[in-house]
Protein backbone atom coordinates (compact mmCIF):
# COMPACT_ATOMS: atom_id res chain seq x y z
CA UNK A 1 0.00 0.00 0.00
CA UNK A 2 1.21 3.31 -0.88
CA UNK A 3 1.98 5.67 2.07
CA UNK A 4 0.91 9.00 2.40
CA UNK A 5 3.95 10.56 1.61
CA UNK A 6 4.38 8.85 -1.78
CA UNK A 7 0.67 9.74 -2.27
CA UNK A 8 1.35 13.40 -2.55
CA UNK A 9 4.26 12.90 -4.80
CA UNK A 10 2.21 11.99 -7.60
CA UNK A 11 0.29 14.50 -9.83
CA UNK A 12 -3.54 15.22 -8.81
CA UNK A 13 -5.68 15.85 -11.50
CA UNK A 14 -9.28 17.45 -9.92
CA UNK A 15 -12.15 15.47 -9.56
CA UNK A 16 -14.52 17.64 -11.73
CA UNK A 17 -15.99 16.18 -14.61
CA UNK A 18 -17.05 18.04 -17.43
CA UNK A 19 -20.65 16.40 -19.23
CA UNK A 20 -21.33 16.48 -23.36
CA UNK A 21 -23.21 19.20 -25.38
CA UNK A 22 -26.46 17.31 -25.43
CA UNK A 23 -26.72 16.94 -21.71
CA UNK A 24 -26.79 20.65 -21.64
CA UNK A 25 -29.03 21.07 -24.71
CA UNK A 26 -31.37 18.73 -22.81
CA UNK A 27 -31.10 20.63 -19.76
CA UNK A 28 -31.54 24.11 -21.49
CA UNK A 29 -28.17 25.74 -19.66
CA UNK A 30 -25.98 24.99 -23.12
CA UNK A 31 -24.14 28.69 -23.99
CA UNK A 32 -20.73 29.17 -26.26
CA UNK A 33 -18.89 29.06 -22.93
CA UNK A 34 -20.21 25.65 -22.38
CA UNK A 35 -18.99 24.83 -25.97
CA UNK A 36 -15.79 26.33 -25.71
CA UNK A 37 -15.19 24.52 -22.06
CA UNK A 38 -15.99 21.30 -23.17
CA UNK A 39 -13.82 21.96 -26.39
CA UNK A 40 -10.76 23.15 -23.95
CA UNK A 41 -11.62 20.25 -21.53
CA UNK A 42 -11.41 17.33 -23.97
CA UNK A 43 -8.11 19.05 -25.43
CA UNK A 44 -6.73 18.69 -21.95
CA UNK A 45 -7.19 15.61 -21.15
CA UNK A 46 -5.21 14.83 -24.66
CA UNK A 47 -2.13 16.83 -23.56
CA UNK A 48 -2.49 15.90 -19.70
CA UNK A 49 -2.08 11.86 -21.20
CA UNK A 50 0.78 12.61 -22.94
CA UNK A 51 2.64 14.91 -20.19
CA UNK A 52 1.65 11.57 -18.08
CA UNK A 53 3.96 9.54 -20.75
CA UNK A 54 7.14 8.61 -18.00
CA UNK A 55 9.23 8.07 -21.05
CA UNK A 56 7.88 11.51 -22.69
CA UNK A 57 8.00 13.36 -19.60
CA UNK A 58 11.45 11.97 -18.96
CA UNK A 59 13.11 13.08 -22.32
CA UNK A 60 11.04 16.12 -22.57
CA UNK A 61 12.15 17.45 -19.25
CA UNK A 62 15.89 16.89 -20.30
CA UNK A 63 15.17 18.28 -23.15
CA UNK A 64 13.70 22.06 -21.81
CA UNK A 65 15.65 21.66 -18.75
CA UNK A 66 18.03 24.79 -17.91
CA UNK A 67 20.77 25.18 -20.69
CA UNK A 68 23.56 27.91 -20.43
CA UNK A 69 24.19 27.50 -24.33
CA UNK A 70 20.83 28.88 -25.13
CA UNK A 71 20.99 31.69 -23.22
CA UNK A 72 20.85 35.40 -25.24
CA UNK A 73 24.33 36.73 -24.96
CA UNK A 74 24.47 39.90 -22.64
CA UNK A 75 25.90 42.81 -24.44
CA UNK A 76 27.72 45.40 -22.37
CA UNK A 77 25.77 47.88 -24.04
CA UNK A 78 22.61 48.28 -26.97
CA UNK A 79 22.72 50.78 -29.21
CA UNK A 80 19.64 51.99 -31.89
CA UNK A 81 19.39 54.73 -34.78
CA UNK A 82 15.66 55.77 -34.63
CA UNK A 83 15.18 54.29 -37.92
CA UNK A 84 16.14 50.98 -36.19
CA UNK A 85 13.70 51.52 -33.05
CA UNK A 86 10.90 51.73 -35.25
CA UNK A 87 11.64 48.57 -37.30
CA UNK A 88 11.64 46.79 -33.53
CA UNK A 89 8.57 47.80 -33.10
CA UNK A 90 9.66 50.61 -30.87
CA UNK A 91 10.77 48.23 -27.88
CA UNK A 92 14.80 48.16 -27.68
CA UNK A 93 15.52 44.75 -25.92
CA UNK A 94 17.87 44.58 -23.07
CA UNK A 95 18.73 41.06 -22.97
CA UNK A 96 20.37 40.99 -19.42
CA UNK A 97 18.61 43.62 -17.90
CA UNK A 98 20.03 46.84 -16.21
CA UNK A 99 22.18 46.92 -13.05
CA UNK A 100 23.89 49.33 -10.77
CA UNK A 101 25.26 52.17 -12.76
CA UNK A 102 23.52 51.39 -16.21
CA UNK A 103 22.64 54.39 -17.86
CA UNK A 104 20.06 54.62 -21.06
CA UNK A 105 20.39 57.84 -23.14
CA UNK A 106 17.83 59.09 -25.24
CA UNK A 107 18.11 61.82 -28.22
CA UNK A 108 14.74 62.82 -29.73
CA UNK A 109 12.56 65.61 -30.76
CA UNK A 110 8.86 66.22 -29.58
CA UNK A 111 6.14 66.84 -31.96
CA UNK A 112 4.05 69.59 -31.63
CA UNK A 113 0.31 69.36 -29.73
CA UNK A 114 -2.18 67.99 -31.79
CA UNK A 115 -6.20 67.77 -30.77
CA UNK A 116 -7.43 65.50 -29.04
CA UNK A 117 -11.34 64.58 -28.65
CA UNK A 118 -10.81 61.92 -26.18
CA UNK A 119 -7.93 62.91 -23.85
CA UNK A 120 -6.59 60.45 -21.29
CA UNK A 121 -4.99 62.97 -19.21
CA UNK A 122 -7.64 65.74 -19.63
CA UNK A 123 -10.63 66.59 -18.78
CA UNK A 124 -12.79 67.75 -21.90
CA UNK A 125 -15.79 69.89 -21.02
CA UNK A 126 -18.89 70.19 -23.88
CA UNK A 127 -17.37 68.70 -27.07
CA UNK A 128 -14.61 70.13 -28.96
CA UNK A 129 -10.51 69.14 -28.41
CA UNK A 130 -8.14 69.28 -26.25
CA UNK A 131 -4.29 70.18 -27.77
CA UNK A 132 -2.45 67.52 -26.72
CA UNK A 133 1.79 66.94 -26.91
CA UNK A 134 3.30 63.93 -24.58
CA UNK A 135 4.90 61.03 -24.99
CA UNK A 136 6.02 57.70 -22.65
CA UNK A 137 8.97 56.19 -22.00
CA UNK A 138 8.74 53.03 -20.12
CA UNK A 139 11.02 50.15 -18.51
CA UNK A 140 9.58 46.87 -18.76
CA UNK A 141 10.08 43.40 -17.49
CA UNK A 142 9.37 41.85 -20.92
CA UNK A 143 10.72 38.37 -19.75
CA UNK A 144 8.27 38.76 -16.12
CA UNK A 145 5.45 35.96 -17.55
CA UNK A 146 4.85 35.06 -21.41
CA UNK A 147 2.03 35.85 -22.55
CA UNK A 148 0.72 38.37 -19.69
CA UNK A 149 1.04 42.35 -20.53
CA UNK A 150 4.66 43.30 -18.91
CA UNK A 151 4.99 45.26 -15.84
CA UNK A 152 5.91 48.35 -16.67
CA UNK A 153 9.35 48.56 -13.81
CA UNK A 154 9.81 52.51 -14.54
CA UNK A 155 6.92 54.53 -16.38
CA UNK A 156 8.11 57.98 -17.15
CA UNK A 157 5.65 60.76 -18.69
CA UNK A 158 6.63 63.99 -19.85
CA UNK A 159 3.47 66.02 -20.46
CA UNK A 160 4.17 68.88 -22.56
CA UNK A 161 0.58 70.18 -23.62
CA UNK A 162 -2.72 68.51 -22.28
CA UNK A 163 -2.72 67.27 -18.93
CA UNK A 164 -5.53 68.09 -16.70
CA UNK A 165 -3.93 70.58 -14.33
CA UNK A 166 -3.82 73.18 -17.45
CA UNK A 167 0.08 73.00 -17.05
CA UNK A 168 3.62 70.75 -18.51
CA UNK A 169 4.30 68.01 -15.69
CA UNK A 170 6.12 64.74 -15.56
CA UNK A 171 4.78 61.34 -13.90
CA UNK A 172 6.33 58.46 -13.40
CA UNK A 173 5.19 55.53 -11.89
CA UNK A 174 5.10 51.35 -11.99
CA UNK A 175 2.47 49.03 -13.40
CA UNK A 176 2.14 45.20 -12.11
CA UNK A 177 -0.72 43.22 -13.63
CA UNK A 178 -2.01 46.45 -15.17
CA UNK A 179 -2.18 47.88 -11.75
CA UNK A 180 -1.24 51.54 -11.26
CA UNK A 181 0.91 52.56 -8.00
CA UNK A 182 0.58 55.95 -6.39
CA UNK A 183 2.22 58.26 -9.67
CA UNK A 184 5.09 60.67 -8.66
CA UNK A 185 3.86 63.78 -10.32
CA UNK A 186 6.47 66.67 -10.91
CA UNK A 187 4.69 70.00 -11.58
CA UNK A 188 7.43 73.00 -11.32
CA UNK A 189 8.02 73.10 -7.76
CA UNK A 190 11.25 71.58 -6.15
CA UNK A 191 10.53 68.50 -3.56
CA UNK A 192 10.45 70.24 0.22
CA UNK A 193 13.39 69.90 1.87
CA UNK A 194 11.88 67.15 4.27
CA UNK A 195 10.93 64.99 2.03
CA UNK A 196 12.93 61.62 1.31
CA UNK A 197 15.71 62.04 -1.05
CA UNK A 198 16.76 59.58 -3.61
CA UNK A 199 20.98 58.97 -4.14
CA UNK A 200 20.96 62.90 -2.16
CA UNK A 201 18.88 63.93 -5.54
CA UNK A 202 15.02 65.86 -4.72
CA UNK A 203 12.35 63.52 -6.78
CA UNK A 204 11.16 66.89 -8.31
CA UNK A 205 13.64 69.80 -9.43
CA UNK A 206 11.94 72.97 -9.72
CA UNK A 207 11.01 74.69 -13.41
CA UNK A 208 9.52 78.12 -14.70
CA UNK A 209 5.95 76.97 -14.24
CA UNK A 210 4.80 79.94 -17.13
CA UNK A 211 6.79 79.22 -20.33
CA UNK A 212 7.29 82.61 -21.49
CA UNK A 213 9.92 85.19 -23.49
CA UNK A 214 11.63 85.95 -20.04
CA UNK A 215 12.97 82.58 -19.76
CA UNK A 216 15.58 82.86 -23.03
CA UNK A 217 16.09 86.17 -21.42
CA UNK A 218 17.16 85.21 -17.98
CA UNK A 219 19.61 82.41 -19.67
CA UNK A 220 21.38 84.99 -21.84
CA UNK A 221 21.58 87.04 -18.98
CA UNK A 222 23.06 83.95 -16.70
CA UNK A 223 25.89 82.98 -19.09
CA UNK A 224 26.69 87.21 -19.69
CA UNK A 225 27.08 87.38 -15.87
CA UNK A 226 28.80 84.24 -16.07
CA UNK A 227 31.33 85.46 -18.50
CA UNK A 228 32.72 88.79 -16.46
CA UNK A 229 32.63 87.32 -13.52
CA UNK A 230 29.01 87.76 -11.77
CA UNK A 231 28.90 84.55 -10.51
CA UNK A 232 27.51 85.55 -7.02
CA UNK A 233 23.79 85.55 -6.05
CA UNK A 234 22.81 84.62 -9.13
CA UNK A 235 20.26 82.12 -9.82
CA UNK A 236 18.60 81.14 -12.82
CA UNK A 237 15.07 79.46 -12.85
CA UNK A 238 15.06 76.69 -15.71
CA UNK A 239 12.19 75.93 -18.10
CA UNK A 240 10.40 73.40 -18.26
CA UNK A 241 12.69 70.71 -19.90
CA UNK A 242 10.88 69.44 -22.88
CA UNK A 243 9.81 72.08 -25.96
CA UNK A 244 7.35 71.10 -28.99
CA UNK A 245 9.89 70.44 -32.19
CA UNK A 246 12.86 71.32 -30.09
CA UNK A 247 15.82 68.68 -29.59
CA UNK A 248 16.93 67.22 -26.44
CA UNK A 249 19.07 64.17 -24.78
CA UNK A 250 17.47 62.81 -21.86
CA UNK A 251 20.29 60.65 -19.92
CA UNK A 252 18.14 57.88 -17.36
CA UNK A 253 20.68 56.52 -14.44
CA UNK A 254 20.29 53.48 -12.89
CA UNK A 255 21.45 54.47 -8.82
CA UNK A 256 21.43 52.80 -6.05
CA UNK A 257 18.33 53.83 -4.42
CA UNK A 258 16.58 54.82 -7.63
CA UNK A 259 16.71 55.98 -11.28
CA UNK A 260 17.87 59.46 -12.17
CA UNK A 261 16.56 61.39 -15.06
CA UNK A 262 19.25 64.38 -16.54
CA UNK A 263 17.92 66.58 -19.79
CA UNK A 264 20.66 68.42 -21.77
CA UNK A 265 22.45 67.87 -18.93
CA UNK A 266 20.60 69.58 -15.97
CA UNK A 267 19.06 66.69 -13.19
CA UNK A 268 15.42 66.91 -13.27
CA UNK A 269 13.92 63.96 -10.92
CA UNK A 270 14.31 61.04 -9.81
CA UNK A 271 12.38 58.06 -8.80
CA UNK A 272 12.68 55.54 -6.06
CA UNK A 273 12.86 51.73 -6.69
CA UNK A 274 9.60 50.29 -5.63
CA UNK A 275 9.52 47.38 -3.71
CA UNK A 276 8.60 44.15 -6.03
CA UNK A 277 11.12 45.71 -9.15
CA UNK A 278 14.72 44.85 -9.37
CA UNK A 279 16.97 46.25 -12.13
CA UNK A 280 17.63 42.87 -13.61
CA UNK A 281 13.49 42.91 -14.21
CA UNK A 282 14.00 45.32 -17.41
CA UNK A 283 14.54 43.95 -20.20
CA UNK A 284 12.85 46.55 -22.55
CA UNK A 285 12.70 49.84 -23.04
CA UNK A 286 9.87 51.18 -24.86
CA UNK A 287 8.65 54.80 -26.50
CA UNK A 288 5.40 56.05 -27.29
CA UNK A 289 3.65 59.13 -28.03
CA UNK A 290 4.31 62.03 -29.90
CA UNK A 291 7.93 62.14 -30.01
CA UNK A 292 10.43 61.71 -32.57
CA UNK A 293 12.88 59.26 -31.73
CA UNK A 294 16.91 59.95 -33.52
CA UNK A 295 18.96 57.30 -31.24
CA UNK A 296 19.17 55.63 -28.04
CA UNK A 297 21.71 53.98 -25.91
CA UNK A 298 22.27 51.98 -23.24
CA UNK A 299 25.56 51.55 -21.85
CA UNK A 300 27.51 49.63 -18.49
CA UNK A 301 24.79 46.94 -18.85
CA UNK A 302 25.82 43.70 -16.76
CA UNK A 303 27.46 41.24 -18.54
CA UNK A 304 26.59 37.72 -17.11
CA UNK A 305 23.25 36.24 -17.05
CA UNK A 306 20.60 37.24 -14.09
CA UNK A 307 18.22 34.50 -12.93
CA UNK A 308 15.09 35.83 -14.15
CA UNK A 309 14.01 32.67 -16.10
CA UNK A 310 10.80 31.31 -13.80
CA UNK A 311 11.88 28.08 -13.47
CA UNK A 312 14.72 28.94 -11.85
CA UNK A 313 12.78 30.97 -9.41
CA UNK A 314 11.89 27.22 -7.87
CA UNK A 315 13.49 26.15 -4.34
CA UNK A 316 13.24 22.50 -4.13
CA UNK A 317 13.03 22.14 -0.82
CA UNK A 318 11.72 20.07 1.62
CA UNK A 319 10.59 23.14 3.97
CA UNK A 320 8.20 23.79 0.94
CA UNK A 321 6.54 20.81 0.38
CA UNK A 322 3.07 20.31 1.77
CA UNK A 323 2.35 18.22 4.37
CA UNK A 324 -0.34 14.84 3.94
CA UNK A 325 -3.67 15.87 3.74
CA UNK A 326 -5.49 14.99 7.17
CA UNK A 327 -7.38 12.00 7.61
CA UNK A 328 -10.63 14.30 9.16
CA UNK A 329 -12.49 17.23 8.27
CA UNK A 330 -10.97 20.42 8.43
CA UNK A 331 -12.11 24.32 8.64
CA UNK A 332 -10.68 25.92 5.82
CA UNK A 333 -9.48 25.51 2.31
CA UNK A 334 -7.82 27.41 0.63
CA UNK A 335 -7.86 27.22 -3.53
CA UNK A 336 -5.48 28.96 -5.17
CA UNK A 337 -5.57 30.07 -8.94
CA UNK A 338 -2.63 29.94 -11.07
CA UNK A 339 -1.56 30.04 -14.16
CA UNK A 340 0.76 27.25 -15.97
CA UNK A 341 4.07 29.44 -16.36
CA UNK A 342 3.50 30.93 -12.45
CA UNK A 343 6.58 29.74 -11.32
CA UNK A 344 7.92 32.55 -9.48
CA UNK A 345 4.26 33.55 -8.05
CA UNK A 346 3.96 30.40 -6.27
CA UNK A 347 7.35 29.96 -5.27
CA UNK A 348 6.33 33.34 -3.10
CA UNK A 349 3.54 32.25 -2.03
CA UNK A 350 5.13 29.46 -0.35
CA UNK A 351 7.56 31.53 1.38
CA UNK A 352 5.38 33.54 2.52
CA UNK A 353 1.44 32.92 4.06
CA UNK A 354 1.26 29.30 3.27
CA UNK A 355 3.55 28.91 5.80
CA UNK A 356 1.24 29.26 8.32
CA UNK A 357 -0.93 27.19 6.20
CA UNK A 358 1.45 24.49 6.45
CA UNK A 359 1.96 24.70 9.92
CA UNK A 360 -2.21 23.93 10.69
CA UNK A 361 -3.72 20.75 11.16
CA UNK A 362 -6.92 22.65 10.50
CA UNK A 363 -6.56 24.02 7.01
CA UNK A 364 -5.33 23.07 3.42
CA UNK A 365 -3.83 25.39 0.48
CA UNK A 366 -3.21 24.17 -3.18
CA UNK A 367 -2.84 25.67 -6.31
CA UNK A 368 -4.98 25.12 -9.01
CA UNK A 369 -3.42 25.21 -12.52
CA UNK A 370 -5.01 24.55 -16.09
CA UNK A 371 -2.62 23.07 -18.87
CA UNK A 372 -0.60 25.80 -20.75
CA UNK A 373 -0.16 25.70 -24.14
CA UNK A 374 3.87 25.23 -24.58
CA UNK A 375 4.81 21.61 -23.77
CA UNK A 376 8.13 22.27 -21.87
CA UNK A 377 5.52 24.17 -19.21
CA UNK A 378 3.75 21.52 -18.72
CA UNK A 379 6.46 19.40 -18.46
CA UNK A 380 8.10 21.79 -15.43
CA UNK A 381 4.76 22.27 -14.05
CA UNK A 382 4.50 18.20 -13.49
CA UNK A 383 7.95 18.39 -12.10
CA UNK A 384 7.09 21.27 -9.52
CA UNK A 385 3.76 19.36 -8.70
CA UNK A 386 5.25 15.52 -8.18
CA UNK A 387 7.86 17.75 -5.79
CA UNK A 388 5.86 20.37 -3.68
CA UNK A 389 2.61 18.24 -3.98
CA UNK A 390 0.54 21.64 -3.82
CA UNK A 391 -1.09 21.57 -6.92
CA UNK A 392 -4.14 20.59 -8.71
CA UNK A 393 -4.20 20.46 -12.35
CA UNK A 394 -7.52 21.33 -13.79
CA UNK A 395 -7.54 19.55 -17.09
CA UNK A 396 -8.11 21.71 -19.79
CA UNK A 397 -6.61 24.46 -22.11
CA UNK A 398 -6.44 27.01 -20.46
CA UNK A 399 -8.04 31.07 -21.29
CA UNK A 400 -8.81 33.85 -19.25
CA UNK A 401 -12.65 33.53 -20.44
CA UNK A 402 -12.78 29.72 -18.54
CA UNK A 403 -11.43 30.77 -15.18
CA UNK A 404 -14.56 29.83 -14.00
CA UNK A 405 -13.65 26.30 -14.60
CA UNK A 406 -10.86 26.63 -11.91
CA UNK A 407 -13.17 27.98 -9.35
CA UNK A 408 -15.48 25.05 -9.89
CA UNK A 409 -12.54 22.95 -9.11
CA UNK A 410 -11.67 24.64 -6.14
CA UNK A 411 -15.09 23.89 -4.52
CA UNK A 412 -15.53 19.94 -6.16
CA UNK A 413 -11.97 19.49 -4.16
CA UNK A 414 -13.07 21.42 -1.13
CA UNK A 415 -16.13 19.46 -0.68
CA UNK A 416 -15.10 15.74 -2.23
CA UNK A 417 -11.27 15.71 -1.92
CA UNK A 418 -11.19 17.12 1.72
CA UNK A 419 -14.10 17.88 3.75
CA UNK A 420 -14.06 21.53 4.72
CA UNK A 421 -16.26 23.79 6.72
CA UNK A 422 -15.13 27.05 4.80
CA UNK A 423 -13.67 27.28 1.33
CA UNK A 424 -11.98 30.45 0.22
CA UNK A 425 -11.03 31.00 -3.61
CA UNK A 426 -7.88 33.53 -4.05
CA UNK A 427 -4.69 34.57 -6.87
CA UNK A 428 -1.69 33.42 -6.55
CA UNK A 429 -0.57 36.94 -6.39
CA UNK A 430 -2.81 37.69 -3.56
CA UNK A 431 -1.63 37.90 0.00
CA UNK A 432 -3.80 36.11 2.52
CA UNK A 433 -3.73 36.89 6.66
CA UNK A 434 -5.25 33.49 7.42
CA UNK A 435 -5.26 33.79 11.02
CA UNK A 436 -7.54 37.34 10.83
CA UNK A 437 -9.91 35.97 7.86
CA UNK A 438 -11.15 33.37 10.41
CA UNK A 439 -11.56 35.66 13.17
CA UNK A 440 -14.04 37.31 10.77
CA UNK A 441 -15.90 34.22 9.59
CA UNK A 442 -16.35 33.00 13.22
CA UNK A 443 -17.93 36.12 13.94
CA UNK A 444 -20.93 34.82 11.81
CA UNK A 445 -23.04 31.58 13.42
CA UNK A 446 -21.11 28.57 12.32
CA UNK A 447 -24.94 26.80 11.31
CA UNK A 448 -25.41 30.15 9.05
CA UNK A 449 -24.54 30.09 5.32
CA UNK A 450 -21.89 32.47 4.57
CA UNK A 451 -20.51 34.68 1.79
CA UNK A 452 -17.41 36.75 2.51
CA UNK A 453 -15.48 39.43 0.42
CA UNK A 454 -15.24 42.39 -0.49
CA UNK A 455 -18.66 42.57 -1.85
CA UNK A 456 -20.10 44.55 -5.27
CA UNK A 457 -23.92 46.12 -5.40
CA UNK A 458 -25.70 46.67 -8.22
CA UNK A 459 -23.12 46.69 -10.33
CA UNK A 460 -23.56 47.09 -14.07
CA UNK A 461 -21.89 45.48 -17.36
CA UNK A 462 -19.48 47.19 -19.67
CA UNK A 463 -21.03 46.97 -22.73
CA UNK A 464 -17.84 48.90 -24.32
CA UNK A 465 -14.37 48.26 -24.04
CA UNK A 466 -11.54 45.81 -23.84
CA UNK A 467 -13.84 44.16 -21.08
CA UNK A 468 -16.97 44.80 -22.77
CA UNK A 469 -20.05 41.92 -21.46
CA UNK A 470 -22.32 41.12 -24.82
CA UNK A 471 -26.03 40.93 -24.37
CA UNK A 472 -25.78 37.61 -25.20
CA UNK A 473 -23.06 36.59 -22.80
CA UNK A 474 -25.02 38.58 -19.40
CA UNK A 475 -28.24 39.99 -21.10
CA UNK A 476 -29.50 41.22 -17.57
CA UNK A 477 -28.82 44.80 -16.49
CA UNK A 478 -26.76 44.14 -13.37
CA UNK A 479 -24.83 41.73 -12.11
CA UNK A 480 -25.77 39.71 -8.43
CA UNK A 481 -23.98 40.88 -5.44
CA UNK A 482 -20.81 39.31 -5.80
CA UNK A 483 -17.22 39.26 -4.16
CA UNK A 484 -14.43 40.66 -5.77
CA UNK A 485 -12.19 37.82 -7.22
CA UNK A 486 -9.16 38.17 -6.12
CA UNK A 487 -10.08 36.90 -2.08
CA UNK A 488 -13.14 35.68 -0.51
CA UNK A 489 -14.89 32.81 1.33
CA UNK A 490 -17.97 30.66 0.80
CA UNK A 491 -19.34 28.19 3.23
CA UNK A 492 -19.27 24.14 3.22
CA UNK A 493 -23.21 24.27 2.11
CA UNK A 494 -23.17 26.78 -0.82
CA UNK A 495 -20.14 24.75 -2.33
CA UNK A 496 -22.19 21.45 -1.92
CA UNK A 497 -25.13 23.48 -3.66
CA UNK A 498 -23.12 24.76 -6.45
CA UNK A 499 -21.10 21.54 -7.70
CA UNK A 500 -24.45 19.67 -7.48
CA UNK A 501 -25.79 21.76 -9.97
CA UNK A 502 -23.04 21.66 -11.91
CA UNK A 503 -23.29 17.68 -11.89
CA UNK A 504 -26.45 17.74 -12.69
CA UNK A 505 -25.83 19.79 -15.74
CA UNK A 506 -28.59 22.38 -14.47
CA UNK A 507 -25.39 25.42 -13.65
CA UNK A 508 -24.77 28.51 -15.57
CA UNK A 509 -21.26 29.28 -16.47
CA UNK A 510 -20.27 32.60 -17.14
CA UNK A 511 -16.58 34.29 -18.07
CA UNK A 512 -15.96 36.40 -14.70
CA UNK A 513 -16.01 33.92 -12.11
CA UNK A 514 -16.47 36.19 -9.49
CA UNK A 515 -19.73 37.37 -10.60
CA UNK A 516 -20.31 33.61 -11.19
CA UNK A 517 -20.15 32.35 -7.79
CA UNK A 518 -22.60 35.66 -6.92
CA UNK A 519 -25.18 34.73 -9.00
CA UNK A 520 -24.68 30.76 -7.75
CA UNK A 521 -24.65 32.35 -4.13
CA UNK A 522 -28.16 34.32 -5.25
CA UNK A 523 -29.45 31.30 -6.38
CA UNK A 524 -29.01 29.43 -3.13
CA UNK A 525 -29.88 32.05 -0.91
CA UNK A 526 -33.78 31.78 -2.52
CA UNK A 527 -34.22 28.67 -0.90
CA UNK A 528 -31.73 29.39 2.54
CA UNK A 529 -30.82 33.11 3.67
CA UNK A 530 -27.11 33.65 2.99
CA UNK A 531 -25.03 36.04 5.22
CA UNK A 532 -23.86 38.40 3.36
CA UNK A 533 -20.39 40.04 4.75
CA UNK A 534 -18.76 42.85 3.26
CA UNK A 535 -15.19 44.54 3.80
CA UNK A 536 -12.95 46.38 2.10
CA UNK A 537 -10.01 45.20 4.00
CA UNK A 538 -10.24 42.43 0.98
CA UNK A 539 -8.58 44.76 -1.29
CA UNK A 540 -9.42 44.19 -5.00
CA UNK A 541 -6.38 47.40 -6.09
CA UNK A 542 -3.32 46.69 -3.94
CA UNK A 543 -2.75 47.17 -0.56
CA UNK A 544 -4.57 48.65 2.72
CA UNK A 545 -2.34 48.73 6.02
CA UNK A 546 -4.39 45.80 8.13
CA UNK A 547 -5.56 44.27 4.74
CA UNK A 548 -7.01 40.94 5.17
CA UNK A 549 -5.87 40.16 1.43
CA UNK A 550 -3.79 41.82 -0.57
CA UNK A 551 -3.72 42.41 -4.05
CA UNK A 552 -1.55 42.41 -7.41
CA UNK A 553 1.72 41.54 -5.26
CA UNK A 554 4.25 40.83 -7.09
CA UNK A 555 6.75 37.86 -5.75
CA UNK A 556 9.21 40.24 -3.62
CA UNK A 557 6.36 42.08 -2.74
CA UNK A 558 5.04 38.60 -1.61
CA UNK A 559 8.09 38.29 0.77
CA UNK A 560 8.12 41.82 1.72
CA UNK A 561 4.79 41.54 3.66
CA UNK A 562 5.78 37.97 4.82
CA UNK A 563 8.88 39.80 6.65
CA UNK A 564 6.61 43.18 7.55
CA UNK A 565 3.83 40.84 8.84
CA UNK A 566 6.42 38.20 10.93
CA UNK A 567 7.29 41.85 12.61
CA UNK A 568 3.51 41.90 13.56
CA UNK A 569 3.41 44.51 11.13
CA UNK A 570 0.57 44.54 8.83
CA UNK A 571 1.62 46.78 6.21
CA UNK A 572 1.68 47.58 2.50
CA UNK A 573 5.08 47.51 0.84
CA UNK A 574 3.89 49.53 -2.09
CA UNK A 575 7.40 52.11 -2.19
CA UNK A 576 10.51 51.16 -0.51
CA UNK A 577 10.55 49.20 2.42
Amino acid sequence: MSSPASLRRSLYVSGLKFADYEDYVIKRNFSELHRSAKEAWDLGLKVLKEINNSSLSAATANEVGYNEKDEEACPPHVMLTGGEFTAKGKVMMIPCGLTLGSHITLVATPFPAHPEYNPKIAILEGEGSVMVSQFMMELQGLKAVEGEEAPKILHFNPRLKGDWSGRPVIEQNTCYRMQWHTALRCEGWRSRADEETVDGQVKCEKWIRDDDNHSEESKTTWWLNRLIGKTKKVSFDWPYPFVEDKLFVLTLYAGLEGYHVHVDGRHITSFPYRTGFILEDATGLSLNGDLEVHSIYAVSLPTSHPTYAPQRSLEMLAEWQSPPLPDGPIELFIGILSAGNHFAERMAVRKSWMSIVRGSSNMVARFFVALHGRKEVNVELKKEADFFGDIVIVPYMDSYDLVVLKTLAILEYGIHRIHAKYIMKCDDDTFVRVDPIMKEVKKVPSHASLYIGNINYYHKPLRTGKWAVSYEEWPEEEYPHYANGPGYVVSADIARFVVSEFENRRLRLFKMEDVSVGMWVEQFNSSKPVEYVHSLRFCQYGCIDDYLTAHYQSPRQMICLWEKLQDGRPQCCNDKR
